[in-house]
């Protein structure tokens, strides 16, 4: 008789394809039920074959955000506790991406609040904003608040196996909360049926009529939702040096508008610059696009730019991003040390603007090095991980989980 399958539970407020931190956990356990039974503990579930996966719904309350965090928090935990106690449910493994539980085995390392916090807190102070957005400040206040105070718990004790996105985060989290052992890194995977050469040609010429992109336009592209963080206002400030008319830049998400549209204005930027919706097909923006660029002032690991590589875009970035880990500049892509710099960033602009030689080149080598990261292999990284985790808690001999090799 074949021995039961270890039952790992899965602990995440929702999970979806359509966030960032959720679609990671959608397609990591995707990957495990072959090696585990898994047990999804979530208020919300889509994107995930329910016939492999085991989902205990837990209930979600109505008002504002941090009130259903922190019933969240307890529900999760009383279910878990319910089911280990009253229904004889042993969870081997506890994994989840971030603060949901107090419990976990292995925690996923999205982002450092605590680092995270540091940058927005001069947008939160009461002076700077008016009193009809103080409930609003207050209640994200306090959230950061909570999210930190349990960042401290957490990553701060020896249970949690802490695993990594990308190597930088390993530096913010010795700075806020001690010195950690080497940690394993798992970069994300891409989706490469999606996001590959030969879509990305086959769509550009209906992709840029629908758009009316004249064919002799040279369109620069920036995907997210938080364009401060992305850097638009350098990027902004680095088109405007550059005179050439046909260098327009598409601006694809969803942020507040207005601010930049002055900017566009204030520096003769109209007709060059479109701000265009969020579209769950982004590779129709990849599409259309000559250059990726996404200058980030501060990132653990962004999607946008690795599957820009997967399509065959030259792409530049910040070392501040995490995704210029899997970058070598000058080889599939360029890098800007300095994400404020606007002459650097509007010299690497020009050189690829200048040189289509230059720019198929680093296209179709970073293409190749996009085929690296997958989310099988992500798979493979996952029980290679959770499997040192499980012979540590039998009391068994094996090595401490290692950085991962990011080739």
């Amino acid at each position: 008789m074949p021995a039961s399958k270890p039952i790992l539970a899965v602990v995440s407020p929702f999970i979806d394809k359509k966030h960032g931190t959720e679609r990671r956990v959608a397609e990591w356990t995707s990957r495990l039920t072959s090696d585990f039974d898994v047990h999804v503990y979530s208020q919300d579930v889509q994107d995930l074959d329910l016939s492999k996966v085991t989902w205990h719904r837990i209930s979600k309350i109505p008002g504002p955000h941090l009130f259903n965090f922190l019933w969240w928090l307890g529900a999760n935990h009383f279910r878990r506790w319910w089911d280990r106690r009253i229904r004889g449910l042993r969870h081997d493994l506890v994994f989840t991406a971030g603060t949901n539980c107090l419990d976990a085995d292995a925690i996923s390392i999205h982002i450092v609040f605590q680092e995270f916090e540091s940058h927005v807190r001069p947008e939160l102070a009461l002076a700077r904003n008016s009193i009809t957005s103080w409930p609003t400040i207050i209640h994200r206040r306090l959230y950061y608040r909570l999210i930190i105070t349990l960042e401290k718990i957490l990553y701060r004790q020896p249970r949690a196996q802490l695993i990594l996105i990308a190597r930088k985060t390993a530096s913010d989290l010795d700075r806020f909360y001690g010195p950690h052992s080497p940690l394993p890194v798992v970069y994300m995977g891409i989706d490469h049926a999606c996001f590959n050469p030969e879509s990305r040609s086959s769509m550009r010429s209906q992709v840029r009529r629908e758009l009316n992109i004249a064919s002799d336009q040279i369109v620069l592209l920036l995907v997210g939702n938080d364009w401060r963080k992305k850097g638009l206002t350098t990027l902004l400030s680095a088109l405007s040096s550059i005179q050439n008319e046909q260098a327009i830049l598409l601006v694809a998400g969803s942020d507040e508008k207005a601010t930049y549209e002055q900017e566009v204005r204030r520096m003769g930027l109209e007709g060059r610059v479109r701000f265009m919706p969020s579209r769950a097909d982004v590779q129709f923006y990849y599409a259309a696009a000559d250059i990726y660029v996404g200058p980030s002032l501060e990132d653990t690991f962004a999607q946008p730019p690795a599957e820009a590589m997967s399509c065959g875009l030259p792409v530049i970035t910040t070392i501040t991003n995490g995704t210029a880990e899997i970058i070598t500049d000058g080889v599939d892509g360029l890098i800007l040390n300095e994400p404020t710099n606007v002459e650097g960033l509007a010299a690497q602009l020009r050189l690829l603007i200048e040189n289509p030689s230059l720019c198929e080149r680093l296209g179709k080598q970073a293409s190749i090095t996009a085929q690296k990261y997958t989310w099988d292999r992500n798979g493979e990284e996952f029980r290679r991980i959770f499997a040192e985790i499980l012979s540590r808690k039998r009391g068994e001999t094996a090595p401490q989980p290692q950085t991962l090799p990011s080739s």
